[in-house]
């Protein structure tokens, strides 16, 4: 139990660090967006500075959140507290969500009002350092999410990822009104383009936290693999029944297996036992294995 515990920590103190690193880098690039875009001109670059302030916000839940869903399992929550990572990707996702949609009604809004203005090579450069420095962030963030197998760290990531994606098209934007001395709405479809990479990215973070939500199982492949596993074990005539639902990082797995039928009750639990443990130590995903014993 001290290990366990032990170990939560550590995971909760690895995930503040990380978050933390980003969140400095994320007001630091929206102030210097916000900035550079009113003296550009540029919306493109202004909408950019508001996708890294709720990159900002995202980081807060994580680094709020992580205390609670690291919390060990209690007497209320005897499966420990994955779902509150859940709820906190989906949070994350809807955000970002929200952000790209408005960003978007704003671009359309400005296109209407056709515009022409010409931008600097200033969005250009805080464009491409943004570029830079956001898939840094995001390389190291999710190589740790997968890690530690955090979904929530791993929903940050991607809001890091799509704030460097984001860039690109402000940046192109930039280049080509700055050479071309000017297109009519340019900087304006740049910005709606922006905003369409946000909403995608955002599907991708709220998609499986909503299926995880509502008890959505493995896909079949997992399951015939957890299956095959189960029956390697000695005594295990055939297995059925398996479910399977997502918490937080791990898998709940419950299964029947088909065994002798003139076996004794002990001998029944042991062969139930040796599946548990061949299935959570084969797939270390997996957080607990509830096995049915029937007569083959």
């Amino acid at each position: 139990m001290k290990t366990e515990r032990a170990t939560l920590r550590t995971t909760e103190s690895q995930v503040r660090r990380i978050t933390l690193y980003g969140m400095v880098i994320n007001l630091l690039l929206s102030g210097l967006k916000f900035a550079g875009g009113t003296i550009a001109s540029s919306q493109a670059l202004i909408a950019d500075a508001f996708h890294s302030l709720s990159d900002t916000v995202t980081d807060l839940i994580v680094i709020i959140g992580v205390r609670f869903w690291q919390a060990p399992p209690d007497t209320k929550h005897p499966y420990g507290h994955g779902r509150i990572e859940t709820v906190a990707a989906l949070l994350i996702g809807t955000l970002l969500g929200a952000v790209g949609i408005g960003l978007a009604y704003n671009a359309i809004s400005d296109i209407n009002k056709q515009q022409s203005r010409t931008i600097g090579w200033t969005a250009f450069t805080i464009a491409c350092l943004s570029i830079v420095l956001k898939e840094i962030i995001y390389r190291y963030t999710i190589a740790k999410a997968r890690k530690i197998k955090s979904s929530a760290l791993a929903a940050n990531a991607w809001h890091h990822r799509s704030d460097a994606l984001s860039s690109v098209p402000v940046a192109l934007a930039a280049a080509v009104n700055r050479l071309t001395g000017g297109w009519e709405g340019l900087d304006s479809i740049a910005a709606v383009i922006v905003s369409l990479m946000i909403v995608q990215a955002a599907w991708r973070i709220v998609k499986p936290a909503l299926e995880e939500l509502v008890d959505a199982g493995l896909d079949k492949d997992h399951c015939t693999g957890i299956s095959k596993l189960a029956q390697s074990v000695d005594g295990v005539v055939e297995t059925h029944a398996l479910r399977s639902r997502k918490l937080g990082s791990g898998i709940i797995i419950d299964l029947h297996v088909l065994v002798n039928a003139n076996l004794t009750v002990a001998q029944g639990h042991e062969i139930a036992t040796n599946v548990k443990h061949k299935l959570m130590n084969g797939e270390t995903d997996i957080l607990d294995v509830i096995v049915h014993i029937e007569p083959a």
